[in-house]
């Protein structure tokens, strides 16, 4: 077996792994109640729910097993040019190895060549790892909540502008 990472588009074979991440991970950080991205419709058709225009959902598979994913997808609330980054959770042994922001910069071009101008995410206190790499590709805190994602329970909220990145125009 492969011990190389990968980055690439989620496929259907991927919504079982994909939606047991997500169930591990979440309640990991206490986000396991109601107003979290755990009880969305979607967790267990993943690869449908980001097939439309504007949506891309990418796993990391380490080997050939899934061990993270995360995705782009409109924000919801008449919020034009404006995406979220969603559901992005590693299980533990996929963090640490730089993996993350692979996948997150894989998120954000794609947010770039879909015409986004600001990406926005949701995060909860406790979830350090996670600030301190937003932080480093550019995000910036904001003091509250944008859009409509039904995600009451999330507490920090970040943006990041997109320009293009170096060498994209």
């Amino acid at each position: 077996m492969s011990t190389e990472w990968n980055v690439r588009p989620i496929e259907p074979r991927d919504d079982a792994a994909v939606a047991r991440i997500i169930r591990t991970v979440m309640p990991e950080f206490g986000a396991d109640g109601p107003g979290f991205a755990l009880h969305d419709p979607e967790v267990d058709r993943m690869c449908a729910a980001y097939s439309r225009p504007g949506h891309a959902y990418f796993v990391l598979e380490h080997g050939e097993r899934v061990v993270g994913g995360g995705g782009i997808a409109p924000l919801a609330g008449n919020t034009a040019g404006v995406c979220e980054l969603q559901k992005m959770y590693f299980l533990p042994e996929a963090r640490g190895h730089g993996q993350g922001e692979r996948l997150l910069r894989q998120c954000l071009a794609f947010a770039r060549e879909a015409g986004y101008q600001l990406c926005y995410l949701e995060t909860l206190t406790g979830m350090d790892g996670a600030q301190k790499l937003y932080q480093r590709v550019g995000f910036e805190r904001i003091p509250q909540s944008m859009g409509n994602t039904g995600h009451f329970s999330c507490d920090r909220f970040y943006t990041l502008r997109l320009q293009p990145a170096p060498g994209e125009g």
